[in-house]
């Protein structure tokens, strides 16, 4: 067993502990950030061509999670795939830059959540970028680490997608992350020269050489040490057959993911005492909250064969048009969102037939339906039991199937005509409420955003306070989209981001 010290141990290297890991080095802290998986050199091609996402997917840099079987929908097992690389899943995801809508940060503050206002979110989000795409600078920041850029190379099916939300009076919006959200028009995405910029690429490998930053790879890590009291002292890891040590003489952030994050507080006796015992797992703070409050989004797609021969560019990132417009009038913002692919998207790109195909996937943004992420066992290299719950309040069938509509809506405008062949998902033959219900039941999937079940606040079952402190112990802060009180509107990369940017602020203070 071999065991260093330094100021700060930042578990995961996905897109906020990139972050945390380069603000603290940056402020001259010691800093080591583990990661479970592989370097992303190993998968180097198909993580920097945006287009070949989907090839990641159940490959070695995807944990490639299931879900329990899921009453409301048909007790299938969903196949949730996660980041198991350096970047982690802003390694493997769509590379979509999406904040959300003010409202969703303003609400975090209102439930008593200091420090996490839209207006100081935003400060976070401009501090990451490097805005070079075209929107308004008021909304946007230069010269940060992160590139933002436009799709250097749409397809014209994306283009022909804004004109046909249009016809369906969805107005066009150039910039979904300006003053507005409702609207369509074309993603913002995390690429640089038309390449992914992951966290990693943005925030780790150019300060790789500098001194402070120790970055270890397939670096498992089993549990959180404490003292004879409720103080963190450093981290236990398995790399290569071999136990480590790690030492801290500052703090532990988790930065896992809204699942691997609380599998290790509860394996290191931080969460509902009476889980841990069923685990035989020795109780540090019992901590109700940990693992509850699960939100995800779903896609419903429907699918289209295309009567063209042109393939998307290698640059793109298969979701590229966007579309927010209200299903119930008296939300606070928009409630449906849509992504337009000019591809085929059936079962994360699995079940995609030959040929060309165009898909638009409708999501409902605040979903009220909460879940929870258990233990399978104490063995905290064993998968986590990852239960969303999906559907399981009645509004988000509801929102869905009416997202189906729009979506055939959409993609049967005069928009269309030159790209629209026969309707493969649902089928024509699905035409009434209940036969659309059975396609979001038979057919939807995860769009990848997990999130708050290390939820922040101050009653009992929050786990985090504002500062993102664990609440019950000393020396733990949490530092992913597992604090978000409710989920954001939109996509979740770029949030989790500012979240690491948070963090890092906090930490400073």
């Amino acid at each position: 067993m071999s065991s260093k010290a330094y100021d700060h141990a930042v578990v995961g290297a996905g897109s906020a502990g990139c972050v945390v890991a380069r603000r603290l080095v940056e402020r001259g802290n010691d800093v080591i950030l583990l990661e479970a998986g592989a370097p992303d050199e190993n998968h180097e091609e198909r993580i920097n061509t945006p287009v070949r996402f989907p090839e990641l997917f159940k490959s070695e840099a995807d944990w490639e999670y299931y879900t329990e079987p899921q009453p409301e929908m048909n007790d299938r097992r969903l196949y949730h795939p996660r980041g198991k690389t350096l970047g982690g899943s802003s390694s493997l995801n769509a590379m979509i830059y999406n904040r959300g809508v003010p409202w969703d940060y303003d609400n975090w503050a209102s439930m008593g959540n200091d420090g996490w206002s839209h207006d100081e979110m935003l400060d976070a989000f401009k501090r990451s970028e490097d805005f070079v795409g075209s929107g308004d600078e008021e909304f946007h920041g230069t010269g940060g680490p992160l590139t933002v850029d436009d799709l250097s190379d749409p397809h014209p099916a994306s283009e022909a997608f804004v004109d046909a939300a249009a016809e369906c009076g969805i107005e066009r919006n150039a910039d979904i992350n300006g003053r507005r959200q409702t609207g369509a028009g074309l993603y913002h995405v995390t690429q640089r020269d038309g390449k992914r910029c992951s966290s990693a690429a943005a925030f780790i490998k150019p300060v790789l050489d500098r001194a402070g930053l120790t970055v270890e790879t397939r670096a498992h890590v089993t549990g959180i040490r404490f003292d004879d009291a409720t103080r963190a002292e450093g981290v236990d890891y398995r790399r290569d057959g071999e136990t480590h040590e790690v030492d801290v003489s500052e703090e532990v952030v988790l930065s896992a993911g809204a699942y691997d994050t609380p599998q290790l507080l509860m394996c290191s006796g931080v969460g509902p005492a009476e889980h841990l015992r069923d685990h035989d797992i020795d109780v540090v703070a019992d901590r109700p909250g940990v693992g509850r409050n699960l939100q995800d989004h779903l896609f419903s797609f429907v699918v289209y064969d295309r009567t063209d021969d042109e393939p998307p560019a290698p640059t793109s990132n298969i979701g590229e048009g966007a579309g927010y417009t209200y299903v119930d009038d008296d939300e606070p913002a928009p409630d449906l969102q849509f992504h337009f692919c000019p591809t085929y998207y059936m079962n994360h790109g699995f079940d995609n037939p030959d040929g060309l195909g165009f898909s638009i996937g409708a999501t409902q943004v605040r979903p009220e339906s909460r879940g929870r992420v258990e233990l399978a066992s104490a063995d905290p290299t064993d998968d986590p039991v990852v239960d969303p719950r999906y559907l399981s309040a009645e509004p988000d069938l509801e929102v869905l199937r009416e997202g189906v509509k729009r979506a055939r809506e959409i993609a049967r405008a005069d928009a269309l005509d030159p790209y629209r062949g026969a309707e493969v998902w649902p089928g024509e033959d699905v035409e009434t409420d209940a036969e659309i219900e059975e396609h979001v039941r038979e057919t939807a999937h995860t769009v990848y955003h997990p999130v708050g079940t290390c939820r922040m606040g101050n009653d009992e079952s929050a786990v985090v306070d504002d500062r993102l402190r664990v609440h019950g112990v000393d020396g733990v802060r949490v530092a992913d989209t597992s604090v978000m009180p409710t989920i954001p509107s939109g996509n979740t990369n770029a949030p989790a981001i500012a979240v690491g940017e948070r963090a890092a602020s906090l930490l400073e203070a």
